[in-house]
């Protein structure tokens, strides 16, 4: 009663007359409960309008509810600014401890979706073992008679870099499942060494024809070594680099100074999946694909809703890179990005180089004109500022892989429809389910994805429905469909 009662008066003299309102009302309605010490003159009104300039106030046992406070203030005969100074820090008590269970959670979900669960463990492990008993699950992908397939400019040549057996079979399924000339796909599908059994036994098991599916480890790419990526050798091998990403991110980070949001954000980037060279292959599309003219590059985390060959005739007017704007759209908490959401321009060398409301632009789906690509310099400018960074101690930027991206690839961006790329899914639980249900590509980039525990339910479906249930290796590593 006595919180309803302050949330009418506070009404009230926000409308009214304020502070004095307040407390009249407060002392009027309340009636009888309290023997106030009442104050007319003019000294009283004074103090009562200076009652919210005490922000600092150390105020201690606060008490927990209105009704607490009220036996208080009656037992103690406060009067009325000493009432409504302790009501206001118990309501600034109560805002802060909503907001320290809010920072808690995002470091909850930070290790959450850091982890590997129990059921993918278990599907990369039994897999594997199947790929050192079944002659099948070794078989070529694809067969040596399609394999002249995998050069075919023809075709449309599609490119998916993960160590996650079961999102990588989302993409692919549902790429294949929604296209309307499903024998024109080629799919490239390329993992790290200790995934590529376990990769290579899934889609030797569960073949895609007509589409050709085609598994590779990044060890079997002969140059691709530590000798000519120093880079990105530099990022692994570094001591601070491996401190910032892999170290403890509670006792590094001081939570307290970050909103919720912006701390999920800061958590995410410092995620060490960043400084694996799984995350960096696409700045290497024109070298691991010399033989290919054009191919959509497309996130583990994301669901192909929509026929995607339209993308493959697209006309990028000479530009490498065919990608979706995040400066503007309908959603204005994740489509409004520009590059001071990425970069430290109080650093004097992105000050001078940049422009802070220069639109920014997504990973995830895009069109990649390789030839185009290989005419231009992204890869050393990639490069240069990625060592740029490293030697300012990471002063430059510190989200992850878009930053060098959105330089390297800067002026050869074609801004492409939103209708082909929806993203935040992983981190907007307020997501229009009409526009995702409209959408070409669903992205889930953010924290809860869509394998996780941790996913947004009403969302988590729009990827379920994607996955086999009723496989073997699924069932037996308990992975199962939720509402």
């Amino acid at each position: 009663m006595a919180l309803v009662i302050y949330i009418s008066c506070l009404l009230d003299a926000e409308l009214f007359l304020g502070s004095l309102a307040f407390s009249d009302c407060f002392g009027r309605k309340l009636g009888p409960k309290l023997s106030w010490k009442r104050h007319g003159s003019p000294k009283s009104q004074d103090k009562y309008s200076s009652l919210f300039d005490n922000r600092n106030e150390d105020i201690t046992d606060i008490p927990d509810s209105m009704d607490a406070l009220i036996e208080e203030a009656r037992h103690k005969q406060y009067d009325m600014p000493t009432l409504l100074r302790r009501m206001k820090s118990m309501v600034e008590n109560n805002e802060e401890k909503v907001r320290a269970a809010k920072l808690q959670e995002a470091l909850y979900k930070h290790y959450a979706s850091s982890g590997v669960p129990k059921g993918l463990h278990c599907l990369a492990l039994k897999l594997t073992g199947e790929y050192s008993s079944n002659a099948r699950a070794r078989q070529d992908l694809p067969s040596p008679d399609l394999a002249p397939r995998l050069t075919d400019p023809a075709l449309h040549h599609l490119v998916v870099a993960t160590d996650n057996v079961l999102a990588a079979a989302v993409v692919v399924s549902s790429t294949i499942r929604n296209a309307a000339e499903p024998e024109k796909i080629v799919f490239h599908v390329i993992t790290d060494k200790k995934t590529h059994a376990a990769m290579h036994a899934w889609f030797a098991l569960n073949p895609q024809a007509p589409a050709i599916v085609e598994v590779k480890g990044v060890h079997q790419f002969e140059w691709l070594t530590r000798d000519n990526v120093p880079v990105l050798e530099a990022m692994e091998s570094s001591q601070d680099i491996k401190y910032y990403y892999h170290g403890d991110h509670a006792a590094g980070t001081n939570i307290s100074q970050y909103s919720p949001t912006i701390l999920a954000a800061y958590l995410q980037a410092r995620s060490p999946k960043y400084i694996s060279i799984m995350n960096h292959l696409r700045i290497y599309l024109p070298d691991l694909f010399p033989e290919l003219e054009k191919v959509v590059f497309l996130d583990d985390d994301v669901v192909v809703q929509k026929d995607l060959g339209a993308l493959f005739d697209l006309d990028l007017h000479g530009k490498v890179n065919g990608a979706v704007e995040t400066c503007r759209g309908d959603d204005t908490w994740v489509m409004s990005k520009t590059f001071k959401n990425y970069f430290n321009f109080s650093h004097p060398i992105i000050a001078s180089t940049f422009d802070p409301d220069k639109c920014a632009w997504a990973y995830g789906m895009n069109v990649f004109d390789l030839r185009a690509w290989r005419k231009a310099d992204i890869t050393r400018v990639y490069h240069y500022w990625q060592k740029q960074n490293l030697q300012l101690n990471l002063t430059l930027w510190r989200l992850g892989t878009l930053p060098p991206a959105l330089i390297a690839f800067d002026g050869n961006v074609h801004p492409i429809p939103e209708k082909w790329h929806m993203l935040g899914l992983g981190y907007n639980m307020k997501t229009s389910l009409e526009a995702v249900e409209n959408a070409a590509v669903v992205h889930y980039n953010g924290q809860a994805k869509p394998w996780l525990d941790i996913a947004f339910p009403q969302l988590r479906r729009f990827w379920s429905k994607y996955v086999n249930y009723s496989n073997e290796f699924i069932r037996q590593c308990n992975i199962l469909e939720r509402a």
